[in-house]
């Protein structure tokens, strides 16, 4: 399966020359290729890097200024916190990249930058472990009223196959469990998430088990800072239910997969339990698949798997049945491309 992301294709990728003389000077300045290093290793704010590299706030907002600019990295906005990192759909973030891979490791410098953000993180960690704490509770609640988690992951590692991916993103990753999941069957995990305590303790929970080719970043959901068509797989597990606009969600997913790629949806069936909805935020009481089907179909996937995991004597009826679905991106003849131009051509002579 072919992505937009390796390494052949940014060698590759061509930038017009004023573009790429724009690039080089935005990253030929020994603090914006410091921030780029430290960007590299995850997603980080103005306050963040003022603690690191020990510089006012307005000066290194201005070398981000420049660097946004220049197509290197990306801002996003939470609440009232801006992140950045660097940008995966565009060319002058696949420089940044080859940049950075040319930095000699042992440079001194660059090293004391890591060791002040990786005790950046361990702060994030501490604070992450409360936030988990507080919440176990309310957690396992919910689990106990479905099918193991075991079983649940069993029938995921089924159903989307062995790959491999090039890149598989990971939709709401929470604690990051599904990069965990399927390792060894991406070569590089992305997740998405929009709550930082989780954030900082997937990133935390990733790095100590030594996961290098996986990475997690503040996104949002219905607008995904990646190109059309560069993953080979996507999973939005236990994540549609939360949502206000799943079907939206759905084809975000969708215009990010490479054809033949796969979503992989897993999501509670509709069910009745309205506490869910009261106390724990849920929006949906469960999808049904003709639901999915829709959503898919409008995305223009393909839904080839739908599965129900419930749990065993299901006869309580604060049971939970676990939903399984998996939708692909077709593969495009080239004679149905033809046919589609064709199709385009004869209604635009029409409207004449």
């Amino acid at each position: 399966m072919s992505t937009g992301w390796s390494l052949e294709s940014i060698v590759s990728e061509a930038l017009p020359m004023s573009d790429l003389v724009a690039a080089l000077k935005a990253a030929a300045e020994p603090t914006r290729l410091r921030i780029l290093l430290l960007l590299a290793r995850g997603e980080l704010t103005v306050k963040d890097l003022t603690q690191i590299l020990g510089q006012s706030q307005p000066r290194l907002s201005r070398h981000l200024k420049l660097l946004t600019e220049a197509g290197l990295i990306e801002r996003f906005r939470d609440g009232s916190w801006v992140y950045f990192h660097i940008s995966d759909r565009t060319a002058g973030g696949h420089l940044a990249r080859r940049l950075i891979a040319a930095v000699e490791g042992a440079d001194a410098v660059a090293r004391r930058d890591r060791e002040r953000l990786d005790a950046l993180k361990r702060d994030r960690e501490q604070a992450a472990q409360i936030y988990f704490k507080t919440h176990a509770a309310d957690w396992d609640r919910i689990r106990s009223l479905y099918v193991p988690e075991a079983a649940v992951e069993q029938a995921m590692l089924a159903a989307l196959g062995t790959g491999p991916f090039h890149l598989l993103v990971d939709l709401g990753t929470g604690t990051g469990r599904m990069l965990e999941l399927f390792v060894g069957r991406y070569e590089r995990g992305l997740g998405f998430d929009l709550n930082q305590s989780m954030l900082a303790y997937a990133e935390s929970k990733l790095s100590a088990a030594g996961q290098n080719n996986t990475q997690v970043r503040h996104g949002d959901l219905y607008d995904l800072t990646l190109q059309d068509g560069v993953a080979d797989a996507v999973v939005m597990h236990q994540v549609l239910h939360f949502l206000a606009d799943p079907g939206a969600a759905v084809a975000e997913a969708a215009r990010i997969l490479a054809p033949g790629g796969k979503l992989l949806i897993v999501d509670f069936a509709p069910h009745d339990l309205e506490f869910l909805r009261q106390e724990h935020a849920h929006k949906r009481l469960g999808i049904g698949t003709d639901v999915i089907d829709q959503w898919t179909r409008a995305a223009g996937l393909d839904l080839k798997r739908s599965e129900l995991l419930a749990r065993e004597g299901g006869s309580d009826q604060r049971a939970l049945t676990v939903s399984l679905w998996v939708a692909e991106r077709p593969h495009t003849s080239l004679s149905q491309a033809t046919n589609r131009v064709g199709a385009t051509a004869r209604q635009i002579e029409e409207a004449r």
